[in-house]
């Protein structure tokens, strides 16, 4: 595979690019636009902010960039030093949207960039979001959820996960998402390989697997795909691997091994999605998902209170601890 060159750059006068605890902040309500400091010479203009994102339940723009930056401590250590791709909802969580890969121009100096060759050999500009101010930056551009490379960007060809996106097909249940989440953990398990779940904030959940960088993001996949190609042929009654939507059986889960190919993401951790009453992707403990949850436990409004009783059950994916050096399974 060739390598895919990620290069960090910023202006002269940000030269460390280190997460940093984020203060906090009220946004003001009640006024179409505001400029607030962040920091020093990071000062954020937030505009729009009386637009009704979620009609059905009146939720603001102000609302969303206020819970992103409620929840910032928690999900900024998740975002730092990676490349992310902008998906912008200008007209709220209904209206269309856009993907968005090159960082826009004019941007903050204090935004820094990572510079990813792609095979068509283009030099693309991801943002990197590595502190409160650049995280209210890009929700401002109506980015409601977030989507991280798996890899950091100083070696955009290898990641530090792996994960597994569990999606029912036509016909099935989330309680049957619930139960092949379990099936997939018990077969990590028997790898002595940890997983870690969250909701995906829309039908299904997605399962983390925290391991040591080396292995290409192709080895990683092709891991990815046998394990869920294994499980399809031992359950064939409720599980599906197939890439093909139209050879998808109904009433089964899928277990989508291709989001972890080089390029894809996935909603990060605390994202909000664009779905009815600003579902949030939320990390659940094993015993949350056997005693049964639903996707709409985990909102915008109560996220901010859940952290702060249960912390960030994702901390085991930041640690440089208990990683599976995938290379013993391969």
């Amino acid at each position: 595979m060739k390598a895919h060159t990620g290069v960090m750059s910023a202006s002269a006068t940000r030269p460390t690019l280190q997460g940093r605890r984020s203060p906090g902040i009220q946004i003001p309500a009640g006024q179409p636009a505001v400029e607030i400091e962040i920091a020093a010479g990071e000062t954020v203009h937030l505009s729009n902010l009386q637009k009704v994102f979620w009609p059905e339940a009146g939720i603001t723009k102000r609302d969303l960039l206020q819970y992103y930056a409620d929840v910032s401590p928690f999900l900024l250590p998740h975002l730092i030093n990676r490349a992310m791709v902008m998906k912008r909802y200008p007209d709220g969580a209904y209206g269309k949207f856009f993907f968005q890969k090159r960082a826009p121009a004019p941007r903050p100096e204090w935004v820094p960039v990572c510079e990813i060759l792609h095979p068509s050999a283009n030099l693309v500009d991801f943002p990197v979001i590595q502190d409160l101010a650049g995280l209210l930056w890009v929700v401002n551009l109506g980015c409601i959820d977030l989507n991280p490379w798996y890899a950091r960007c100083d070696d955009v060809d290898r990641p530090d996960y792996l994960h597994f996106d569990l999606d029912p097909t036509p016909g099935a249940e989330f309680q049957q998402v619930l139960e092949v989440a379990l099936i997939i953990r018990d077969a990590l398990l028997e790898k002595k390989i940890s997983c870690y779940p969250k909701t995906t904030g829309s039908r299904g959940i997605h399962i983390y697997v925290p391991i040591v960088r080396g292995p290409l993001q192709k080895q990683v996949w092709a891991f990815a795909k046998s394990l869920a190609k294994e499980l399809a042929d031992k359950h064939p009654e409720s599980i599906t691997a197939e890439y093909r939507v139209a050879k998808r059986p109904p009433n089964h889960v899928l277990v989508d091994y291709n989001q972890n190919a080089w390029g894809r993401t996935l909603a990060s951790v605390y994202s909000v999605r664009p779905k009815p009453n600003a579902p949030v992707s939320a990390p659940v403990t094993w015993e949350e998902v056997e005693r049964g949850i639903r996707i709409e436990d985990f909102r915008l409004d109560n996220t901010p209170e859940r952290l702060k009783s249960v912390g960030d059950l994702y901390a085991p994916l930041l640690s440089a601890k208990n990683r599976v050096r995938l290379e013993a399974v391969l």
